[in-house]
């Protein structure tokens, strides 16, 4: 079952008009919202994230908290599975001509939930890869946009390259990956790149940096150049379906001599124990 537009129904049989501006630009935002043991996890931040987007793009937003909260709970109530992500998704709306400009439109609402299938520690600690490219996005990165040609082809080059993601740098600077944020321990310190237009600052972004303070690990939030990633004592990823994804190898090069390192553990743990208060 899946939610469009006021209803629940089979998935199958949720249609779209070809006029929806969703279809035709791209113009719309969304939201993934992950689901531990029944429960969505901190849904307020992530109804806030997706106000955010929606002011930017100037689209009304069509429930407030309580109805949202009201939707998917009953939307969850279709599936057995405890863990959970949620893809919830409003675009502007169906106009009755493609033009650029819009006026006001009722949203098109859509919300599905899938199976979340996280790694386990033991499987997370083997160390992953990923791939450098520049980052030719637009400078509004913030938004949770549909409008996603640019990361869906890097996600392809990570697929064609057998490797977990494609960290993006900016006038030799690293932004963030192509779905996840980025983090690297220096001596003992936490850097990831600070919230900007830049960046699409993530849930789960938050959650890493709450978990480094509890392990009290010092934090910078700022940007670092690629020989700073590439010299890293750890290097990490996160986004809601990856949780904290420790990357031990870059561009065909170990970040470590291969070894995950020992704060990862600590952060991982602390997260763990975030999901499950």
């Amino acid at each position: 079952m899946v939610f469009l537009n006021g209803e629940f129904i089979e998935k199958n049989q949720a249609h779209i008009s070809v006029m929806d501006r969703g279809f035709l630009f791209g113009d719309g935002v969304y939201e993934v919202i992950p689901v531990y043991n029944n429960k969505i996890f901190r849904l307020n931040k992530h109804l806030l994230r997706l106000q955010t987007s929606l002011d930017s793009v100037k689209i009304k937003n069509p429930y407030n908290s309580k109805e949202w909260g009201d939707i998917l709970s009953k939307l969850l109530g279709f599936y057995n599975n405890q863990e959970q992500s949620i893809y919830l998704q409003i675009s502007r709306g169906v106009s009755d001509k493609r033009k650029h400009s819009f006026n006001d439109l009722t949203p098109t609402v859509y919300i599905e939930s899938s199976p979340l299938l996280t790694k386990t520690k033991q499987a997370l600690q083997a160390g992953f890869a990923a791939i450098t490219q520049p980052d030719i996005r637009w400078h509004r990165c913030d938004i949770k946009s549909t409008s996603l040609l640019v990361n869906v082809m890097y996600s392809q080059q990570a697929k064609e390259k057998n490797v977990e993601e494609v960290i993006l740098h900016r006038d030799n600077q690293v932004t963030e990956g192509a779905t996840s944020n980025v983090f690297i321990i220096k001596n003992g310190m936490l850097f990831t790149h600070p919230t900007s237009i830049h960046i699409l600052s993530g849930i789960t972004r938050d959650l890493v940096l709450e978990s480094a303070k509890a392990c009290h690990i010092p934090i910078k939030e700022t940007s670092f150049s690629m020989s700073k990633l590439n010299t890293a004592d750890e290097l990490w990823i996160s986004s809601s379906t990856r949780e904290i994804m420790p990357i031990t190898q870059v561009d065909g090069k170990l970040i470590n001599c291969g070894n995950i390192g020992n704060v990862w553990g600590c952060v991982y743990d602390y997260y763990q124990s975030l999901k499950n208060a």
